[in-house]
């Protein structure tokens, strides 16, 4: 209700465009989930994994609970077809000269809006952690989880400071902090990311053009900012750090702002694709991927992604939801948070694997206790060690099988999938209910996946329906 208030404050009439990280495949699922959940139509990017939707300011709450979504910003100006000079001093020149021109006005609004949500938020979480709940240990899992907590997936985690790395067919690419990889899969296409701190002018504390007082003194305060540029395309005459230096430059000329890389209040985001432009500010400072799990395995799924996954099956009340292969639990996790009329089973041939789920389930439980103690009454998911060639479980007695599949690269082998793929396919088709049981299988060995489901034997056993 208070964040309800708060949003109300700024009045229907400010409205703001909204744009989206997603999981790259899994557009039209979140867009799907936006309409469903905020009633606006969104426009899937040309640029992967990106949606873009209209919604009242005062449903930013709303839009921070979106399941679907990774990251997201407040659209300042799209130019659908931008048209880049082709000397590299024009084009530089150009995105210059563009700031001044820039709607400014009603983005600082919706961040600055955003900015006040956020900060209740974090009082009611340091208030949360005071209570006896959330002040227990995990049992039986410190040590694990400590390391397991710095072992994060590369697909998932974004640099904690801007690092170079050594170009690659000709292209500079740095990765910034706050710049999540596209589903951790390499682009053949140019793609840069870039984060530049421009050069501080004398007297930029003196004052700011952002209305931003400090409580109680009546004093302005300083905006700290930075830009990160995104870029991909090969026509462009300027690389992502030129972009975002020249820009970044004339952003602090006309706000006045603090360049600050790390420290920052805001940060501005410039997104090109090819001769598609979208300036935005951005409305999160992490992922929001990062919600359900607390144990990280070397193979974590986003749970955005889990989300996206579990979408596509359409569970209905009373459906029985297995993850045969559930790693760290991110799919049965998020699927008994959000289809709690489900009944939810995780399994895993690995102990390791088990006792990180164990421990992420239990996470949950206290966060679950912490929010609101006197209706916390558990998640309907249970976790097993079994075998994923015979599980334990009755011929069509499951309805739904989601699974993050192994790659063949972090963990076991390409050559082992070659056995394993065949052999898990059909005590997946075994155990699914046949007519009505349903699969979203996650893979990157399309070559094996492919032959498996091809060959004449196994197609008896795969009756089931697989996205």
């Amino acid at each position: 209700m208070a964040e309800a208030a708060a949003a109300g404050d700024a009045g229907p009439e400010l409205a703001a465009v909204i744009g989206a990280t997603v999981p790259t495949g899994f557009e039209q699922t979140a867009a799907e989930e936006v309409r469903e959940k905020l009633g606006s139509a969104s426009r899937i990017s040309r640029d992967r994994g990106k949606i873009y939707f209209e919604v009242p300011a005062r449903s930013l709450p709303q839009v921070h609970r979106l399941r679907s979504v990774d990251n997201l910003f407040v659209v300042v100006q799209e130019f659908k077809d931008y048209q880049f000079e082709e000397k590299k001093e024009d084009a530089l020149k150009h995105l210059e000269d563009l700031v001044k021109k820039l709607p400014w006005t009603d983005p600082l609004k919706v961040w600055e809006l955003n900015n006040s949500l956020k900060k209740k938020k974090t009082k009611r979480k340091k208030h949360n952690l005071q209570s006896p709940a959330s002040r227990e240990k995990l049992s039986e899992g410190g040590e694990e989880g400590g390391a397991d907590q710095n072992t994060t997936n590369d697909q998932e985690d974004c640099a904690q400071n801007p690092v170079a790395v050594e170009p690659t067919g000709g292209q500079d690419t740095e990765t910034p902090q706050g710049v999540a990889s596209r589903n951790g899969v390499e682009e053949e296409e140019d793609h840069e990311q870039a984060d530049v701190k421009v050069g501080e002018q004398e007297g930029s504390e003196s004052g700011t053009k952002a209305g931003d007082s400090e409580a109680g003194t009546g004093e302005a305060k300083v905006l700290r900012f930075r830009v990160t540029c995104n870029r991909a395309g090969d026509k462009h005459s300027f690389t992502s750090n030129e972009a975002a230096r020249d820009f970044g430059g004339a952003v602090q000329e006309h706000f006045q702002w603090k360049a600050d890389m790390t420290n920052f209040d805001v940060e501005v985001l410039l997104n090109i694709h090819n001769n598609e432009m979208v300036v935005g500010i951005a409305l999160t400072e992490e992922s929001l991927h990062r919600r359900n799990i607390t144990h990280f395995g070397p193979t974590t799924l986003r749970s955005t992604l889990a989300y996206g996954m579990l979408r596509l099956c359409d569970p209905q009340p009373t459906d029985i939801i297995v993850d045969p292969m559930c790693g760290t639990g991110a799919i049965p996790i998020e699927g008994a948070t959000e289809w709690p009329s489900c009944y939810h089973i995780a399994g895993d041939n690995s102990p390791q694997a088990v006792k990180r789920a164990a421990n992420n389930i239990c996470s949950l439980l206290r966060k679950n206790e912490s929010k609101d103690s006197s209706s916390a009454l558990g998640v309907p998911l249970d976790v097993i060690q079994w075998d994923i060639c015979n599980l334990p479980l009755r011929t069509g007695s499951v309805d739904i099988v989601v699974t993050d599949m192994p790659f063949g690269k972090r963990i076991g082998s390409k050559k082992k999938n070659w056995d394993l793929y065949p052999a898990c396919l059909m005590e997946m088709g075994r155990i699914c209910t046949p007519g009505t049981g349903r699969a979203v299988l996650l893979t990157q060995d399309k070559k094996c996946f492919a032959k498996v489901c091809s060959v004449r034997e196994n197609q008896t056993y795969l009756h089931l329906k697989i996205h």
